[in-house]
């Protein structure tokens, strides 16, 4: 049951980048924020190639590592649609010092404070994106721009999952007041933001699964 769950929560988030990729190219914009974004690849990056998990979760992050590079490039492929006065050069030194900082802030907190799983980082990054995600649907307005149902529910429901999996499995779940702390921060803001997205297909009168 447990590595059902892990699974089926690495399979969502799998959708749920290639539906941000697929309404990225579509509206010709990037659906990740750049803080966000660099947290993640950062994340799949380590414990993909420098403290690789054991299968079947390292080929899961395999698989969200290309797929969230992907998501890199459609950003600075994109960017000027949504920051028509930031030059390419602000954008590239903004993008290194955010994932320097990310990269090291995953690498060497769990080196140095034993997390050298990622969990911590993980849902500690997954409540930053989620929160980002709110003030992304804010700043676009009453625009849904790489955005779409898709993307609120299967973000929801992978990281749901995986967050199932650790309250009932794991002992560094069990053991921690942190981590149930994060599960639920981030399903609200999940659910929040979830929320906005059907509110604003209705008030854009579009067909709520509409991809």
């Amino acid at each position: 049951m447990q590595s059902i769950l892990l699974i089926l929560g690495g399979i969502f988030w799998i959708l749920t980048y290639v539906f941000i990729i697929s309404k990225g190219y579509k509206d010709k914009t990037y659906g990740m924020p750049l803080l966000a974004l660099c947290a993640n690849i950062s994340w799949e990056f380590i414990f993909s190639f420098w403290l690789p998990h054991s299968p079947p979760q390292l080929y899961i992050n395999y698989l969200w590592f290309i797929l969230i590079a992907i998501i890199v490039f459609q950003f600075f492929k994109y960017f000027k649609n949504e920051f028509p006065n930031l030059s390419s050069l602000t954008l590239c030194i903004v993008f290194g010092i955010s994932l320097a900082t990310a990269f090291s802030m995953i690498l060497f907190g769990g080196i140095f404070l034993g997390d050298v799983d990622g969990v911590y980082a993980a849902f500690g990054q997954n409540l930053l994106m989620s929160v980002l995600f709110v003030f992304m649907f804010f700043k676009r307005g009453n625009s849904l721009r790489g955005q779409s149902i898709f993307i609120a529910i299967f973000k929801m429901v992978g990281t749901g999952l995986t967050s199932l999996h650790f309250f009932l499995f794991e002992p560094v779940s069990q053991n921690s007041f942190v981590l149930p702390f994060l599960f639920v921060s981030i399903f609200l803001f999940d659910l929040f933001y979830t929320v906005l997205i059907v509110k604003q297909y209705k008030k854009n009168h579009k067909s709520l699964f509409a991809i």
